[in-house]
């Protein structure tokens, strides 16, 4: 079975930076695609940024320049560094993952994480 546990959520005060990790556990054989979305309150789950498993990187329109992706394959570990946090960046952000192949099936299947709160205060 796979997993991903994110970490590195919290309060932070605008101006501020936090650095999200998302580490995918389970016998994994490759992991395509991983990225970050996140949903406030009252709107749909969007994009924030995604990276391939070559290490290209696409990002939402409102985070450019302020958000940074980056994975370790070998950890099967994907972070997310945002700086110059705004109130508007406030929301529950989740890790995915797309086309995992686990050894157990070689499968591609799609997972998520279970979400960690972002907040930032004005």
């Amino acid at each position: 079975q796979v997993q991903l546990v994110e970490s590195g959520g919290g309060l932070v005060q605008a101006g501020g930076s936090l650095r999200l990790s998302c580490a995918a556990s389970g016998r994994i054989f490759s992991i395509n695609g991983m990225g970050w979305y996140r949903q406030a309150p009252g709107k749909q789950r969007e994009l924030v940024a995604a990276i391939s498993s070559g290490g290209s990187t696409n990002y939402a329109f409102s985070v450019k320049g302020r958000f940074t992706i980056s994975r370790d394959n070998a950890k099967n570990t994907v972070y997310l560094q945002m700086n110059s946090l705004k109130p508007e960046d406030t929301a529950v952000y989740y890790c995915n993952a797309d086309r995992v192949l686990s050894i157990a099936t070689m499968t591609p299947t799609n997972y998520w994480g279970q979400g960690t709160q972002v907040t930032v205060s004005s």
